[in-house]
């Protein structure tokens, strides 16, 4: 199961943790600002490890 979800009535179909109103962006955005997975808010450690691992699957399988 994906960790990641949209949904057009959970923030207009942005992609957020699952179970959560929290946008996978911020997570993007905060780990730009410096910060670590650990210091992330709201969202459990292996779901924001698992919402990476999808990224970097989807990532590698678009490049190849």
């Amino acid at each position: 199961m994906s960790e990641a979800q949209r949904d057009p009535e959970v923030l207009g179909g942005t992609p957020v943790f699952r179970g959560t109103r929290v946008p996978v962006r911020t997570l993007i955005e905060y780990l730009e600002g410096g910060q670590t997975v650990v210091e992330f808010p709201s969202v459990r450690r292996e779901q924001v490890i698992a919402v990476l691992d999808e990224l970097t699957t989807q990532r590698v399988a678009k490049a190849g």
